[in-house]
C-alpha cells in the first residue's frame, strides 16, 4: 500500500491519544521509507487539525491516504480523501495539501512563488503545488483518466489568517488548487460537505489503490512537441520550483539589466532534464534567445536527433560547453547547461590552436559570460571522468567572486528506479559515497533488483525483456547492459565489424560503437542508450551517462571488490586511458571517479537492475546483501500516450 490508510474517525482517535505520528513511521519504515523528526511533527500539529475538521463536518466514515506516495515517483503528498459525491453517488476524492505557515508573502512579486517566513530560498505557491499533484494523478492514474474531473485539491493553511498571506489569496482558485485558512474554517467544512456524502469511502479508496498506472513520458519520445507546441510534463515542487525560479529570474534580470545565476542540484532521476527541456521549450515559445549545452558528445547529439527532428533551428539550440569560446558577453538571455556536473577547467582540446591555447579563460567563466541568466543543472556524484570539476561549491563560488547574485534549487524526489529512495540510498550505501556501510536490499515494491550467477544469465534476461511488450499491452521496453571499464576497446574491424572486447570465459561481447558512425547495425555511440540495436554492444559510462532504460544490467569489472566486507577499488585493473598517470590522477581521486561511475551505471534503470561481478568473492558479497526479488507493486495500462518507460531525469 502506499499510504497509510485510515477512516477520518479513526485519525481523530489515533492523534487523541498520541499514537498516530508512530503509527504512520512505522508504516513508513516497513515501505523502507526514511522518517525525519520533521516529518513527525508536522504530521503532529497538521494531522489532528484535518481530523478534527472531517468529524466536525459529518464526514467521520471518509477514508484518509496519509503520506500517499505518487506512482513512479518517491514524492508524497500529505492526504488524499476518498468517498462518495453527496450528488452523483460517484467516488470523490480530494487531494489535501497541509501547511503550517503563519505568514508568507509573494517572492519578488511572482504569482507561483513565494517567500515563507523563517524559510531560506522561494516555496512553491501551495494552490500552484496542490493543482500539480492533481494533474500528475490524472495523468497516471487509469481511474482517473475514465471519469470526468472526479478529483479536487485544496492548500489549506491552518494556522494563517488571511492579512498574512494576502498574496497568496490573490492568485486565482481553480477546482485543483482551492486555499483556505483558519480565518475560514466554516468555508473549508461547507466545502468538504459539498465534496462528500456522509458515508463511507472505503470502497472508494480501494478503487484509488488498486488502480492501474500508466507508464511515464519518456523524456526523448515528447521533446520535439515540448518545443514545438506545449508542455508535455508535469513537475512536481522542487522540480516546479526551479523551472519557475528560472522563468522568474529571466525577468527580473531583463527589468534591473543584472546577470543572475542559478543553480539546480539533484541525484540521477530527480528530473534535471525535464526542468532544462520544459524551461527550453517555454522560453522558445516566447521568442527569447535561450540555448541548451552540455558536456556530453551522446547527450547532444540525441537531443538534436530527437528534440530537433526536422527542423535545423531546433538542432541549432543543443551545444556543447567548448562552443561558447568566442561568445560576446550577455550574447543570449539564458543558458541552460545541464549535465552541468561536466564542466571542465577550459574548453581547450587537441584541436584548439596554440595561440587561443595560451589566452584561454575557464569554462565555467565563458559560461557565466555568455548568457545574462546562467542555469546550471548538475548532479555532484556523477563526476566520472579526470578534470571534471562542476559542482555547487565550485559554481557559487565563482559567481560570488563576480559579484553575482546566484540561487541554489535542491531536488530530492526520485523519478527513476521506479521512484525508490531506497534504491538509491542501498547502491550510494553499497559503493561507500555515503556513510552507512552496504545494507541488505529486500525490495520496496517499487524497484526489481536481480542478481546474475553469469554474464549469459544478464544478457538472456535481459534479452527476455528488449522489446517486450508490458503486462498490461504498453509500448516496447528498453533493456541494455554496461559495465566498468575494464576491458581494451577496440577499433572496428577491416570488415566492418566490432571486437568482442568485453571477455569473461566464454562469453564475449564488443563494447558500443567508438565514434558517431554506425558499424554494421550497431548504432553510432551516442545513439547507444536509445538506438533499439544498441542492445548486444556493452555500454560505458561515457555512452550511458545521462540516459535510462527500462532494464538495466551492469557488469561490475575486477575494478571493483568486496573485500573484508566492503568494496574496494583497484584503478591499476581499469582500462581507461585517463587513469593511466598518477602524476594527473592521485589514488584517491581515481577511488572516487571508479565508484562514481558504478553509481551512474547502477541508476540507470527505471524498473529494474540486474548485476553481475567478475569476482567469485564479490558475487557472493553481493549475494549476501540481495534477497531474492519480490514482484514491482505496480500495474501498467496501456493507453495510446503510453511509452512503456519512466523517464525523468
Amino acid at each position: 500500500m502506499s499510504a497509510f490508510r485510515t477512516s477520518a474517525a479513526s485519525l481523530l482517535r489515533l492523534a487523541t491519544d498520541g499514537t498516530l505520528s508512530d503509527r504512520i513511521a512505522d508504516h513508513l519504515r516497513s515501505l523502507r521509507h526514511g522518517v525525519s523528526p520533521a516529518e513527525r511533527r508536522s504530521w503532529a500539529h497538521s494531522l489532528p487539525v484535518l481530523a478534527q475538521d472531517l468529524t466536525d463536518a459529518g464526514l467521520g466514515q471518509i477514508e484518509v491516504l496519509v503520506e500517499y506516495q505518487l506512482p513512479l515517483t518517491s514524492r508524497r503528498i500529505d492526504a488524499v480523501l476518498a468517498g462518495v459525491d453527496p450528488r452523483t453517488g460517484e467516488d470523490s476524492y480530494l487531494v489535501v495539501e497541509l501547511k503550517q505557515w503563519s505568514y508568507a508573502t509573494a517572492y519578488e512579486d511572482s504569482d507561483t512563488l513565494v517567500a515563507v517566513e523563517h524559510a531560506r530560498g522561494p516555496r512553491l505557491h501551495p494552490g500552484v503545488q496542490v493543482a500539480d499533484y492533481c494533474q500528475y494523478l490524472t495523468d497516471f492514474l487509469g481511474i482517473l483518466g475514465r471519469q470526468q474531473h472526479p478529483l479536487h485539491g485544496a492548500a489549506y493553511l491552518h494556522n494563517a489568517v488571511d492579512r498574512d498571506i494576502a498574496d497568496l489569496l490573490e492568485r486565482a482558485s481553480t477546482a485543483q488548487s482551492r486555499l483556505f485558512t483558519k480565518q475560514r474554517r466554516g468555508q473549508w467544512l461547507e466545502y468538504l460537505q459539498s465534496r462528500f456524502a456522509p458515508k463511507s469511502g472505503a470502497v472508494a479508496a480501494d478503487r484509488f489503490l488498486t488502480s492501474t498506472v500508466r507508464p511515464s513520458r519518456h523524456l526523448l519520445r515528447y521533446a520535439a512537441q515540448e518545443l514545438k507546441e506545449r508542455s508535455q510534463f508535469t513537475l512536481l515542487d522542487e522540480q516546479r520550483v526551479a523551472y519557475e525560479l528560472v522563468l522568474h529570474t529571466v525577468e527580473r534580470a531583463r527589468a534591473a539589466s543584472r546577470k543572475r545565476v542559478v543553480v539546480v542540484a539533484g541525484g540521477p532521476g530527480s528530473g534535471k532534464s525535464v526542468i532544462a527541456l520544459s524551461v527550453l521549450g517555454e522560453l522558445a515559445r516566447q521568442g527569447r534567445t535561450v540555448l541548451h549545452a552540455t558536456g556530453s558528445r551522446s547527450f547532444t547529439q540525441t537531443l538534436r536527433r530527437y528534440a530537433g527532428r526536422g527542423s535545423t533551428r531546433l538542432q541549432a539550440m543543443f551545444k556543447y560547453f567548448n562552443s561558447f569560446m568566442d561568445a560576446d558577453a550577455n550574447d543570449i538571455e539564458v543558458l541552460l547547461c545541464d549535465e552541468a556536473h561536466r564542466i571542465r577547467e577550459t574548453s581547450v582540446n587537441r584541436y584548439t590552436p596554440k595561440a587561443r591555447r595560451d589566452v584561454a579563460r575557464l569554462q565555467l567563466d565563458e559560461l557565466i559570460s555568455t548568457a545574462r541568466v546562467p542555469v546550471f543543472l548538475l548532479d555532484e556524484h556523477q563526476v566520472v571522468k579526470p578534470g571534471e570539476l562542476g559542482n555547487v561549491d565550485v559554481i557559487s563560488a565563482h559567481a560570488e567572486k563576480l559579484g553575482l547574485e546566484i540561487e541554489v534549487v535542491s531536488l530530492h524526489d526520485q523519478f527513476r528506479c521506479g521512484g525508490s529512495e531506497a534504491y538509491e540510498e542501498w547502491v550510494l550505501k553499497l559503493l561507500g559515497i555515503e556513510d552507512g556501510g552496504p545494507s541488505v536490499w529486500a525490495g520496496d515494491g517499487r524497484f526489481d533488483l536481480r542478481l546474475a550467477d553469469s554474464p549469459e544469465e544478464l544478457e538472456l534476461f535481459l534479452r527476455a525483456r528488449q522489446g517486450q511488450v508490458g503486462n498490461a499491452g504498453e509500448s516496447g521496453q528498453t533493456a541494455r547492459m554496461s559495465a566498468g571499464y575494464c576491458w581494451p576497446w577496440s577499433d572496428p574491424r577491416s570488415d566492418g565489424t566490432l571486437v568482442p572486447d568485453v571477455v569473461i570465459g566464454e562469453w564475449a561481447r564488443p563494447w558500443n560503437v567508438k565514434s558517431d558512425r554506425s558499424v554494421g547495425d550497431a548504432p553510432g555511440s551516442a545513439f547507444w542508450a536509445t538506438d533499439p540495436n544498441g542492445f548486444g554492444q556493452v555500454g560505458c559510462v561515457y555512452t550511458a551517462q545521462g540516459f535510462e532504460y527500462d532494464w538495466s544490467g551492469v557488469i561490475i569489472g575486477p575494478d571493483l571488490l568486496a573485500r573484508d566486507g566492503r568494496l574496494i577499488t583497484r584503478r591499476d585493473e581499469s582500462k581507461d586511458p585517463a587513469f593511466r598517470s598518477r602524476k594527473s590522477v592521485s589514488d584517491e581521486e581515481a577511488d572516487r571517479l571508479i565508484r562514481n561511475t558504478y553509481k551512474v551505471l547502477l541508476t540507470r534503470g527505471m524498473r529494474g537492475t540486474i548485476i553481475y561481478s567478475t569476482d567469485p568473492e564479490t558475487r557472493e558479497f553481493l549475494a549476501g546483501l540481495v534477497k531474492p526479488v519480490r514482484d514491482v507493486e505496480v500495474t501498467y495500462e496501456s493507453t495510446d500516450n503510453s511509452v512503456g518507460s519512466v523517464s525523468r531525469r
